[in-house]
């Protein structure tokens, strides 16, 4: 690839132009990412690179290459509106023809190769219906004419799904890959390396077993104690003590778990639900996904509820008291110290002032109160 560029699009913090460089011996010649924190991790990593912040449809293929012939074009557009993952909500049409991009580099440098990776579902690629979903009726109906587009231009083109772990990488990610090339060479797909350690050619030794998530965790990093005082805790930048229910949750899993199980395991802490969604550490890693990480629901009076006592039905709790329906504890808003806080405390003092003194009449033998009033305090 002397004297041939290689450019790498939708190009993140650079994990793509990592695996290229490992394989070619030099980073891409430029990268092209919309978001400026990503461009900047690439930069940090790839600084030999040219880097191009800007939405890949404002790039102009000829001016980026000043003319020179590219080798290689990398593609990873974005698979959020192909995945599964993305359940049954509406999706993009916007996010869903960024493939197009390629078309568009084939047609006006013609890259010797192309290769493109998304996630499998990226071949059902389709028009949208009235209710902005994959019509089912034309399930890869756009794919097929997008994968035309590269032949009509002289590429030939093969995909493939591929897991990651058959080639020596820890995780069971399983991704489609595509290469589409217009130098008359052969298409050579990789040949696995690592496979199940209880298949007949790993024990037979033609293959290697595959890595595991033990090989690559950081068992050195700290982890407080669940039993730490408040004190202790803060010193370290933890919460403690935790919720009761989450402490019971704790003591189940740990039994059910640890005490009761041959093997350790290892937890994702980005999914809510009552099953086990951990997995063995003598397993390669299973996709981890970045929904619910730091984000709290947009309708908290729905999904959640105070820590620690009801309310009235049509009474939406104090969001800096707010924690899971299971029981997950939610970091609490800090107090604001502005003066519009500041000048409602002592009508914050009246009104707890005024609880406090319905609070006694109610207790006292023998006093009609109201229902809502009991139903506040805890009486039947």
């Amino acid at each position: 690839m002397i004297g041939e560029l290689i450019v790498d699009s939708f190009a993140g913090g650079g994990g793509a132009s990592l695996g290229i460089a490992m394989a070619l011996g030099r980073a891409p010649d430029i990268a092209i990412n919309h978001d400026a924190e990503a461009i900047a991790m690439h930069a940090a990593n790839h600084p030999e690179t040219i880097h191009l912040a800007a939405n890949v449809w404002q790039v102009d293929p000829v001016a980026a290459t000043r003319n020179r012939p590219v080798g290689l074009m990398w593609a990873s557009p974005d698979c959020k509106h192909f995945s599964k993952a993305k359940g049954g909500k509406p999706v993009s049409r916007g996010v869903r023809d960024l493939a197009w991009v390629v078309v568009r580099w084939a047609k006006q440098v013609r890259p010797r190769v192309i290769l493109l990776e998304n996630v499998e579902e990226f071949r059902t690629w389709g028009p949208l219906g009235e209710d902005q979903k994959p019509d089912p009726a034309r399930r890869g109906e756009t794919f097929a004419r997008w994968i035309g587009e590269l032949r009509r231009l002289g590429y030939r083109v093969e995909h493939r799904e591929l897991r990651a772990c058959d080639f020596g990488a820890p995780t069971i990610r399983k991704r489609l890959f595509l290469i589409a090339r217009r130098d008359g060479e052969k298409i050579v797909w990789p040949k696995p390396t690592h496979g199940d350690p209880k298949s007949e050619a790993v024990k037979c030794g033609a293959l290697a077993p595959w890595r595991t998530a033990a090989e690559i965790l950081d068992w050195a990093l700290p982890c407080p104690s669940i039993f730490l005082t408040a004190a202790e805790a803060k010193t370290v930048g933890v919460k403690r003590p935790l919720a009761s229910a989450t402490m019971a949750r704790i003591a189940k899993g740990v039994k059910r778990y640890v005490i009761d199980a041959a093997e350790p395991f290892v937890v994702t802490i980005n999914h809510a639900g009552a099953e086990f969604r951990g997995q063995g550490i003598g397993e390669p890693f299973k996709t981890v996904t970045g929904a619910h990480a730091c984000r709290r629901p947009r309708r908290p009076d729905r999904l959640l509820r105070p820590a620690g006592r009801r309310e009235p039905p049509g009474r939406r709790a104090p969001a800096h008291d707010l924690r899971l329906d299971e029981g997950h504890e939610r970091p609490r808003r800090r107090p604001s110290h502005d003066h519009a806080e500041l000048a409602k405390a002592p009508q914050r003092r009246e009104r707890a002032d005024a609880h406090d003194h319905e609070r006694r009449r109610a207790h006292q033998p023998g006093r009609r109160v109201s229902g809502a009033a009991q139903w506040r305090h805890g009486r039947p």
